[in-house]
Formats: C-alpha cells, sequence, structure tokens
C-alpha cells in the first residue's frame, strides 16, 4: 500500500490523543472494530438474539488470521490467551522432556512448563538459543521479538539447529503477530495474542498447529466447540473431534471475536509488508534520535525499541502525552500504523529536556 493509502486507511479508523508508542503493551482498536463491539453488546441488551454472538465472526476472525499467519485456516485454534495455548502444549510433553528456552523469556511462554514440576527447563541468553539445542531438547519455546527489549530472535538458526535434532519448535509472534511477516506453517505451534499488534480486543488469541505436530497434542480443554459438528454434540462426551486445528478451539469470547473480525481485515487490507515498512522506519528514527542524544539502544530491526536504564522516564513521557512503557528496566516504545514521525519527534524532544 502506498503511503497516501496507508494515510488515508489509518485515519479513517484511528484518532490517537496521545503519541501513543505502548502497543506493545495494547494495541489501539480500530473505528471498525468498536463499532462491530458495541453492536453486538447493544444486542445483547434487547432479547432478540438468539445466543450472545456467532460463530461465522470467529471463523472470519480464524480466516483472517490464518491469511497474515501464512497457513490454511483448519491449521488455527482459537482461544482466550496465550497462557492457555501454551498450557495445552505443556501438558503434551512427556515427564522428563527438556524444554529450551531463551533467558528472560516472558512468563506466559515458560511458566505452564515450569510449573509442572516433572520437565526440565532450560534457559540460554538469546543470541545463544539455535547453539544450545542438544539430541535431548524436546521442545524450543521462544518469542519471535523480546517483549522486554524488542530483540529479535535468530528464526532460521532456531527453526535449522530444532531440526537437526529433532525437537519441536513454539513461537510466540505476539510481540510481532502484525508488523512482521510470520510464517506459521514453519513452527510446529505459533501463539499470538491478539490484542497487541493484531489490534483485536483483549480475550482473542490464536494457536496454530501443524498436521504433524497436531498427531502428539490431545485435546485436553475440548468441550462442545471442538466438535466435528459442534450443535449434535451439546450433550454428554463429544464422540468425534473437529479432525484440523479446531479441535483445540476455546469456546469463544464473542465479544471480543467480533471486533478481531474487524481488525484482522483491516491488517490484510494495508498488508504486513506495508505496516513493517512504516513502523521499522519509525523505529530506526526513534534509535537514531535516542543515539544523538547519546542513549544506548538495543540494536534490533524491529518495530519494538528498549532503551536499558531508561525505564524510569517513561512516567515523565505520560504526563506530557507519550504512552510507552519501562520493562525490566527498559524504556521500551513500540511503533505501529497509527503513529507518525511527529510521535517520534515529540518523544526524543521529551527526552532532550
Amino acid at each position: 500500500m502506498k503511503i497516501s493509502s496507508l494515510s488515508r486507511a489509518v485515519s479513517a479508523e484511528f484518532a490517537p490523543e496521545t503519541a501513543y508508542l505502548n502497543t506493545s503493551t495494547c494495541g489501539l482498536l480500530p473505528r471498525r472494530t468498536v463499532d462491530a463491539v458495541r453492536a453486538l453488546a447493544e444486542d445483547n441488551t434487547t432479547g432478540r438474539r438468539n445466543g450472545a454472538g456467532d460463530f461465522e465472526a470467529v471463523d472470519r476472525a480464524r480466516g483472517g488470521f490464518a491469511r497474515l499467519a501464512g497457513v490454511d485456516a483448519g491449521r488455527v485454534a482459537v482461544g482466550s490467551s496465550v497462557t492457555v495455548h501454551v498450557g495445552l502444549i505443556a501438558c503434551s510433553l512427556p515427564a522428563g522432556s527438556e524444554v529450551l528456552a531463551p533467558e528472560g523469556e516472558f512468563s506466559s511462554v515458560v511458566t505452564p512448563f515450569a510449573v509442572r514440576g516433572d520437565l526440565r527447563t532450560r534457559y540460554v541468553p538469546l543470541a545463544e538459543l539455535a547453539d544450545a539445542v542438544r539430541p535431548e531438547t524436546a521442545l524450543v519455546a521462544f518469542s519471535s521479538v523480546q517483549s522486554a527489549d524488542g530483540r529479535l530472535a535468530d528464526l532460521d538458526a532456531v527453526r535449522a539447529a530444532a531440526a537437526a535434532h529433532g525437537a519441536r519448535t513454539l513461537l510466540d509472534a505476539t510481540q510481532s503477530a502484525g508488523w512482521l511477516p510470520l510464517d506459521a506453517g514453519a513452527y510446529d505451534y505459533t501463539v499470538a495474542g491478539g490484542y497487541k499488534f493484531l489490534l483485536c480486543p483483549r480475550g482473542a488469541s490464536f494457536l496454530t498447529v501443524t498436521e504433524e505436530a497436531q498427531h502428539s497434542l490431545p485435546p485436553v480443554l475440548a468441550g462442545w466447540v471442538a466438535a466435528a459438528d459442534p450443535w449434535s454434540s451439546t450433550y454428554g462426551p463429544v464422540t468425534e473431534l473437529a479432525s484440523d486445528a479446531r479441535r483445540y478451539d476455546e469456546p469463544p469470547a464473542f465479544l471480543s471475536y467480533h471486533g478481531a473480525e474487524h481488525s484482522l481485515a483491516l491488517l490484510n487490507e494495508i498488508g504486513i509488508d506495508a505496516v513493517h515498512d512504516h513502523a521499522t522506519g519509525l523505529a530506526a528514527r526513534f534509535r537514531e534520535g535516542l543515539e544523538g542524544l547519546g542513549h544506548k539502544v538495543v540494536a534490533a530491526p524491529t518495530a519494538v525499541v528498549g532503551v536499558p536504564g531508561l525505564g524510569d522516564r517513561a512516567s515523565e513521557l505520560e504526563r506530557a502525552g507519550v504512552m510507552v512503557s519501562n520493562r525490566a528496566g527498559n524504556l521500551r516504545a513500540a511503533f505501529h500504523l497509527y503513529n507518525t514521525e511527529a510521535d517520534v519527534d515529540r518523544a526524543l524532544d521529551v527526552l532532550a529536556g
């Protein structure tokens, strides 16, 4: 999408009242998404609706994510959170299995494995992750972009190392899906919370499972929505589950998914390549400005900028109308399609005093 077209699409959907550089915490909702959630909420006050929402909207959201992730919709399960998706995968590992993850990884990616108590969890620096895979490693669990500081994992190297040693891969794309092209089929599992760069209401989350990995992932959370024929499976044990990844569906939060459908449609209309170029270009401008002010910046070609030791200035920036976050002592700024060069310059002006 051309810059002028992107600008028009953004202005029709967003009207931020701040320099909002905090998408890594929570993305802004497009106007079309807000309208869809409001319409469903209004419907649910009247008693005229037969049910709390539409599964067709859920499936349209599933399809929208599938297009962004480069997989067939049958490889996508819907749910409520990354933690639940990862917990499902943690349940599938035999006792004694080794799970390898980066040091400082986001807790939702590693805690479900750690709390089991009968798995071996091993943590190494992110830059050493690929080299640390060994024959006894059962699963490599990691984020494409680190939440704390925006570092980008060496995706190709980790995949190659895992394949060489027969390990499965679990990629958390929560901090990248929506601005970084995703090939979900290249990993055994991917998870992505929808409420950040995917611009969905909180309560929408996506899990992808390859057909091969599905054979060893028991659907321990299965209910009637995971059945091959849900409406014939509402009483008694489900006798036949969906043959594809829908067997891992959780009952959907309809308000979230009625909105998610439209957020994902917007991203597909604009195109991830266009969002990527826009967001990473602004992040590069911010990094350059920070270095000009004498600050050490985490070097990463991502839409998320981490500045070590500067996290305590997040509240000062917020008072000046610049929304960022403090993570692990880092000032973290995240850029998306609704940000502009003026946002970058405003943040730099505040930091320059």
